[in-house]
Formats: C-alpha cells, sequence, structure tokens
C-alpha cells in the first residue's frame, strides 16, 4: 500500500507537537522544572477564577484520571492549588497559584518568540493566516454517517 497523504487531524497534531516540543525544551533551557505535555494543556484550559478536574478533562481531550494526575503532579510543584467552590460544596476548583501565574507568564513569552520563529519559517503573511482560519467559527461536529 502506497502511503497516502496526512490527513488534517495528523497535520494539526503534527503543529501542535512542534509548539509542545519548542516550548517544553525552551522552559527546561531557561531553568523551569519539567512538566509533560498533559500538564502544560492544563495550564493552557485554566480559567482565570479556577476550573474542576473533570472540566479540564473534558477541555484537554484525556480521563478524569490522567488529568487528576497531571494537576497532582502541578499541585507537588507548587504551581497549582485546589479550592472550595463557592458554586458548590461539592466540588473543589483548580487554579494557579503566584508561582504558577510567573510560570505561565514565562511560557506565554515563550510562545510568542516560538510564533515568530514559525513567522520567519512559512513568512508573516501565512502566520496570520494559519492563525485567522484556525479562529473561525467551525460550527458543531457534524453527525457523519460511514457505509
Amino acid at each position: 500500500m502506497a502511503d497516502a497523504a496526512p490527513n488534517l487531524p495528523q497535520l494539526l497534531g503534527e503543529a501542535r507537537r512542534w509548539f509542545d516540543d519548542a516550548l517544553l525544551a525552551g522552559m527546561r533551557a531557561a531553568g523551569e522544572r519539567p512538566v509533560t505535555v498533559a500538564q502544560a494543556s492544563v495550564f493552557a484550559t485554566l480559567d482565570a477564577g479556577g476550573t474542576t478536574v473533570s472540566e479540564l478533562a473534558r477541555r484537554i481531550g484525556v480521563t478524569r484520571q490522567t488529568a487528576h494526575q497531571a494537576v497532582h503532579g502541578l499541585i507537588g510543584m507548587g504551581l497549582l492549588e485546589q479550592v472550595p467552590d463557592p458554586a458548590s460544596g461539592r466540588t473543589r476548583l483548580i487554579r494557579t497559584t503566584a508561582e504558577g501565574d510567573r510560570v505561565h507568564r514565562r511560557a506565554q513569552a515563550a510562545l510568542a518568540v516560538i510564533e515568530d520563529v514559525l513567522a520567519e519559517r512559512i513568512g508573516a503573511a501565512g502566520t496570520r493566516e494559519l492563525r485567522r482560519l484556525l479562529t473561525l467559527p467551525w460550527g458543531e461536529p457534524p453527525d457523519v454517517r460511514v457505509p
């Protein structure tokens, strides 16, 4: 069987890995403690006021157990904390600590540099167009029925 051209989800996944690899390597080189891709994804999906572990799991597309492990690793590093949810006595919210805020700001600065590198490689216009296309509303996922 001949190698088929990669489909769009594969290409998007490879692009995501490129950013993840660059970010994690840059943060390690800057002296930050290493985190996993799942742990970095937690930071990318946290709400300012805090987010439940179940919601984090949904947003990053992993099981609740995987999200729980990532969160508790970050709590152990002093980057996140659990606080009671004021809207519910049964749930707890995950939010960043002051140290987590510092690391998150540094990661955001690193991502800006990584985007600049991408713009150098594929062109500033290409990078702007990629951002524009990815931020267009896609609507709900289609209900596809394959025979």
